[in-house]
C-alpha cells in the first residue's frame, strides 16, 4: 500500500532494532501500540503488502499518518513495553482484554483478632488480599473449608484489650452455633486465634500439604500425652483438608506451585485459560477473552494473557506451562510445554475450559446476533481454506446411481452458511453410460456454470465435490474448459478420512475435527448427498412405475387408465381386436396398439 512522502521519510530512518512503534492518524489520536524485534522490517511491512485479507489492517494502514518508536534492549523488553502502554492508552486497534469486571476475593483484615471474608474492594490498609476468584463458587468453598476448621469472628467489634476487659460485648448467637470461640468475652486468647487465622492463610495459599502434615504431628503429639479430645479435633481437621484435596487433585499431587496456560481462538477473540496448582490441586482458576483488533497470533496473545494474569492476581510461580511455546517473557521462570503425562492432561484440562468459554461465547453471540455468527463461521472457513474471499456463497455437487441405473446429481447451494433452499438444483445425467462418477461429475459442473456463465449470473467463492482427487479432478476440467477455473475455488472431500484435496496438490488437508469449518462442510456434503439421493429414488421409482402401455404413440395416463379398466391386463389389451379396441380408444390410437402388439408377437 502506498505510503506518503512523510511515512517514507520515518521508514528511512527508523532502527533495525527491538522496540515499540506507535501509528498515529492526522489528528494525533494514538490507533495502535506494537512490538518488534526489527522495528525497520517490521513497520515497513505495513506498507510493502498491496492488499489485505483483514479489512480492519486495510483501514488502519489507510489512516496511519505518524509513526513514533522507541528502541529497547531486547524483544522480551519489547513485549513488556508494549503490554504497558496499551494498558496505559488502549488504542482502538489494539487487543481489547474484555472480562475487566471485578472479581471477589478473599480479605484477611489488618486488626486485632482479624476477620475473614470476601470483598470486591482492595484497600491498602495493610489487609491481606487472596484472589481474585473467577468463581464466588470456588471462593466459598475454599472460605468454608477455612472457617469449619478454625472459627473465627464475623462481627465488627472493636476488640481491643481495653473494651474486652471492660465488658462491652457478649457471646452471640454464632458462639452458640459453634461458628465463633467468642474472643469478645475473653473465651479465645490472641494467641489461638491468630494462630488459626495463620492456618487459614496457609489454606488461602493452597499450602494444604503442609497444614495437613501440622495437623499430622499435633494429632500424634496429643495422642502421645492421651489428650484425646485434642487428637480427635486434629484428627478431623486432617480428614477435612484430605478431603477438600481430593475434590481439587486432578494430577500427581508431586506438581507444586506452578501456572498452567493456554489459548484457544476464533478469527475475532482469543481465550486465555489460566489455572494455579498447589500440590496437584487446582487453587484457582480464570478464562480471559481478548478481542482481535488485526491478525494477532495466538502466540502473541497467549503471551499477553499470561502478563496480565499475572499482574491482575499477582502470581509469581516459578514454573508455568502453555499449550503453545511461547519466549520467556517473565525472567527467572520455568517455561514448559507439556507432552505426555499429568502435566500433559493440565494443560488438556485448561484447553478445554478455554474452548468451553469459546463456545458458551459463539451460543450467546448466536442468540443475540445471529447473523454475527454465520460472518464468523465464514471468516473461519476463509482462514482454514485460505481463501481470497470471504465464501459467503457456496455450492456442494453429489452423485447418485445404482449399478449405472437412473444416474442423477444434486447441487445444494448455502449463502452465509445457511441453506438456501430455492437455489438448490437436480440433475439427470444425459452423456455418460453406465457408473462411471468421473464423468457425471465433470457433466453436472459443465452444465451448472455454463448456464451462470452464459446467463450472467454470480459464481459461488466455493464450490465443493463430494469425493476425493478423482471427482475433484473432473470438476477442475469442466471449470478449465469453461475459462472459470480462476474466478472460483474448488475442494473436494473425501468420505472416509474427511480429507480435503486441493486442484494439483496430493496431499490432503485434515482440519481439527471439531472445526467449524469442516462441520460447515460435512453439512453441506450430507445436504447434497441427501438431496441427490431423493432425486434418484423419485427416479427410480417412476422407471419401476412404467408401463408397457407408455412406449405406445397416443397413450398417455388417460388412456392408459381407460384400457386397463376396459380390458384388465395388457395382455388381454394386446390380444384385443381393433373392433374391441374402437371401444375405448379412437382408430389411430387402436392401430397403433394393433401394430405394438404384432411387435410384440
Amino acid at each position: 500500500m502506498e505510503a506518503s512522502a512523510h511515512i517514507r521519510r520515518i521508514l528511512q530512518r527508523l532502527p533495525d532494532s527491538p522496540g515499540v512503534y506507535q501509528h498515529y492518524d492526522a489528528d494525533g489520536n494514538l490507533l495502535y501500540i506494537g512490538k518488534a524485534k526489527s522495528l525497520k522490517k517490521r513497520v515497513a511491512s505495513y506498507f510493502n503488502k498491496q492488499t489485505y485479507e483483514n479489512g480492519k489492517t486495510r483501514l488502519l494502514v489507510k489512516k496511519i499518518a505518524d509513526i513514533r518508536f522507541i528502541v529497547v534492549e531486547t524483544e522480551v523488553d519489547a513485549l513488556l513495553l508494549e503490554n504497558n502502554l496499551i494498558k496505559e492508552h488502549q488504542p482502538r486497534y489494539n487487543i481489547e482484554l474484555k472480562d475487566d469486571k471485578t472479581y471477589p476475593s478473599i480479605v484477611i483484615r489488618n486488626e486485632r483478632f482479624p476477620r475473614v471474608h470476601p470483598t470486591r474492594n482492595v484497600v491498602k490498609n495493610g489487609s491481606e488480599y487472596f484472589g481474585p476468584y473467577a468463581s464466588v463458587k470456588t471462593m466459598n468453598a475454599v472460605l468454608n473449608i477455612a472457617r469449619k476448621l478454625h472459627p473465627i469472628r464475623n462481627c465488627s467489634y472493636d476488640l481491643s484489650q481495653k473494651n474486652i476487659d471492660a465488658g462491652k460485648f457478649r457471646a452471640c448467637l454464632e458462639h452458640d452455633l459453634g461458628n465463633c470461640k467468642a474472643p469478645c468475652v475473653g473465651k479465645q486468647s490472641l494467641e489461638d486465634y491468630d494462630a488459626g487465622v495463620d492456618a487459614i492463610r496457609d489454606i488461602l495459599k493452597g499450602n494444604i500439604k503442609d497444614l495437613t502434615r501440622t495437623y499430622d504431628k499435633a494429632m500424634q503429639q496429643a495422642a502421645a500425652d492421651f489428650a484425646f479430645e485434642a487428637a480427635e479435633e486434629f484428627k478431623r481437621r486432617k480428614q477435612a483438608l484430605q478431603k477438600f484435596q481430593a475434590k481439587s487433585t486432578v494430577v500427581n499431587p508431586s506438581i507444586h506451585d506452578v501456572e498452567v496456560y493456554s489459548v484457544v481462538s476464533d478469527p475475532s477473540a482469543g481465550y486465555v485459560n489460566f489455572m494455579k496448582v498447589m500440590d496437584g490441586g487446582i487453587v484457582h482458576g480464570q478464562t480471559l477473552e481478548l478481542r482481535k483488533r488485526l491478525e494477532e497470533t495466538d502466540q502473541e496473545i497467549l503471551e499477553y494473557g499470561i502478563l496480565e494474569i499475572r499482574r491482575r492476581f499477582d502470581i509469581h510461580s516459578p514454573e508455568i506451562y502453555t499449550n503453545l511455546p511461547v519466549r520467556p517473557i517473565v525472567q527467572d521462570i520455568k517455561w514448559h510445554v507439556p507432552q505426555r503425562g499429568d502435566k500433559k492432561r493440565l494443560i488438556e484440562l485448561s484447553e478445554r475450559n478455554a474452548k468451553y468459554t469459546m463456545l458458551d461465547k459463539r451460543k450467546q453471540q448466536e442468540q443475540v446476533d445471529p447473523e454475527a455468527a454465520q460472518n464468523r463461521i465464514m471468516e473461519t472457513l476463509q482462514k482454514d481454506l485460505h481463501l481470497k474471499e470471504l465464501p459467503v456463497h457456496i455450492e456442494c455437487f453429489d452423485n447418485s446411481n445404482i449399478h449405472g441405473t437412473n444416474p442423477a446429481s444434486a447441487c445444494v447451494v448455502f449463502k452465509k452458511a445457511k441453506p438456501a433452499k430455492a437455489d438448490y438444483r437436480k440433475f439427470n445425467i444425459k452423456t455418460v453410460q453406465g457408473p462411471d462418477d468421473f464423468a457425471s461429475m465433470a457433466e453436472v459442473v459443465h452444465r451448472r456454470y455454463k448456464r451462470l456463465r452464459d446467463e450472467g449470473e454470480p459464481l459461488p467463492q466455493l464450490i465443493i465435490v463430494d469425493g476425493g482427487k478423482g471427482q475433484l479432478s473432473s470438476a477442475v476440467g469442466a471449470l478449465e474448459e469453461l475459462g472459470l477455473m480462476g474466478q472460483v475455488a474448488i475442494i473436494g472431500i473425501a468420505k472416509k478420512l474427511e480429507e480435503l484435496y486441493f486442484p494439483g496438490d496430493s496431499i490432503p488437508l485434515h482440519l481439527d475435527k471439531r472445526s467449524e469449518s469442516l462441520k460447515l462442510i460435512q453439512r453441506m456434503r450430507d445436504e447434497a448427498h441427501r438431496f441427490s439421493l431423493a432425486h434418484h429414488r423419485k427416479r427410480r421409482s417412476a422407471a419401476a412405475l412404467h408401463s408397457a402401455l407408455d412406449d405406445i404413440p397416443g397413450v398417455g395416463p388417460t388412456t392408459r387408465r381407460k384400457l386397463m379398466e376396459a380390458f384388465g391386463t395388457v395382455d388381454a389389451i394386446k390380444a384385443a381386436d381393433e373392433a374391441a379396441l374402437l371401444k375405448v380408444v379412437s382408430l389411430k390410437v387402436a392401430q397403433a396398439i394393433r401394430s405394438w402388439a404384432a411387435e410384440e408377437d
